[in-house]
């Protein structure tokens, strides 16, 4: 990510910026929008646009937005009924005019006036100059959707591997070719959010522009629970065709992190001396067991789809949960004797503890002991499984494709 600049290059001629802005019931503002981006027309033209249309779809309004948006001088293109955010955008950019669109709400919150620094760092280098909204002292948003933002953005950036601060910005300037990289694009409220991220995973340029962002006129449309439930599973689904790594090994390392922490705790009492677990203590037992058979199971399975990936796309996959490959070579070959090793420990485990069993020790002592004989066996099955899985597709793929083996993580 970088900030939006003014370019010391030769001014770029722009015959046309298509401003596009869906509108559902917003009687009360287009119209001052409306107004307020043609008034740009001056500065707009300082950085090369030769003309700018404002394209309104009026996206099932059961008010007089569509009258007042062309009264105001848009071109409005009308959804017999409402299809949704994005819906309404991808309408307004097949019909809009201009190779370079951008677009903002039709409610007042974004300023029009940033409508030429969005421009100019486009021009300047950016593929998708972005309004951020995150870093201005002039935030009209409310506090839980400005909490959510944040959260959804650092959600992006991990996921994206690329810091971004304001996902879901809908004020934008771009050309209309970058689309082609960044489809399919969805319906709804998140199609800012998945635009970003699609766009990181793609490698887009983007930059984002500090700009003023003020409060709404008339009621939000946005379900702050319902909304943004929706935008993480589309956020999680997205980068699961991308990189399912990420999302399966992610979830995969916090499992394996709450067994190790239980087993570590469990481990302490023991050498304290403590015997008895105690109904909490057992219940601790049950999640560790299962946190770690789950989380090496994700984990595993991410990584197996590195390889599918890999012969879906012709090239090698190679990336770990945080982006980085987990270890340097094809982490098959350390799933097998990481899963050998786990079952060799966990029978070594059984026949000492059976052993001591057999010398009069109170199985109430030993029980534990046998749990994580359990644990480790089982861990191990799932590892030898997924490295068998993985070695057949490594060998898929080299042959498919080519070059160093040592593509997949």
């Amino acid at each position: 990510m970088k900030a939006g600049a003014q370019s010391q290059n030769p001014v770029e001629r722009i015959p046309i910026l298509s401003v596009v802005m869906p509108a559902l019931n917003e009687e009360d503002s287009i119209a001052a929008v409306v107004g307020r981006i043609l008034a740009q027309r001056e500065d707009l033209a300082a950085g090369g646009v030769d003309d700018i249309e404002v394209v309104v779809i009026n996206d099932g309004s059961r008010d007089t937005t569509g009258m007042r948006a062309r009264k105001a001088g848009a071109r409005v293109i009308d959804h017999p009924f409402n299809r949704g955010y994005g819906a309404a955008l991808k309408t307004g950019i097949a019909e809009a005019r201009g190779d370079w669109i951008a677009f903002l709400d039709a409610d007042g919150t974004y300023p029009p006036e940033s409508l030429p620094d969005l421009l100019a760092a486009a021009v300047d280098g950016a593929e998708i100059a972005i309004g951020c909204r995150m870093g201005n002292s002039e935030n009209g948003m409310p506090t839980t959707r400005r909490v959510g933002n944040r959260l959804f953005a650092g959600l992006v950036s991990v996921l994206g591997g690329a810091r971004v601060n304001d996902c879901a910005s809908g004020m934008r300037v771009f050309r209309r070719e970058v689309l082609e990289r960044v489809q399919p694009l969805p319906d709804g409220l998140h199609f800012t959010p998945i635009m970003t991220l699609r766009a990181l995973h793609e490698g887009v340029d983007l930059a984002e522009v500090p700009i003023p962002y003020a409060e709404r006129v008339g009621q939000s449309k946005l379900s702050v629970v319902f909304d943004g439930a929706h935008f993480l599973r589309s956020i999680l689904a997205t980068t699961f065709s991308y990189s399912p790594v990420r999302v399966l090994g992610g979830f995969g390392l916090i499992a394996l992190t709450v067994a190790a922490g239980i087993g570590l705790a469990i481990l302490a009492a023991r050498l304290r001396g403590v015997t008895t677990l105690g109904p909490l203590g057992v219940a601790a037992a049950y999640v560790a067991l299962v946190s770690a058979v789950a989380g090496v199971s994700l984990f595993g399975l991410g990584a197996t789809f590195n390889y599918l990936l890999s012969l879906l796309r012709n090239r090698w996959q190679r990336e770990g949960p945080f982006g980085a490959p987990v270890f340097g070579s094809p982490l098959e070959r350390h799933f097998g004797w990481l899963g050998g090793a786990s079952i060799g420990g966990g029978v070594a485990l059984a026949a000492a503890v059976l052993a001591l069993g057999g010398f009069g020790w109170p199985i109430e002592r030993l029980w534990l002991y046998l749990l994580g004989s359990a644990l480790l066996i089982l861990v191990g099955i799932q590892l030898l499984v997924s490295w068998v899985v993985m070695k057949i597709l490594a060998d898929i793929a080299e042959r498919e494709i080519g070059g160093d083996r040592r593509g997949p993580s």
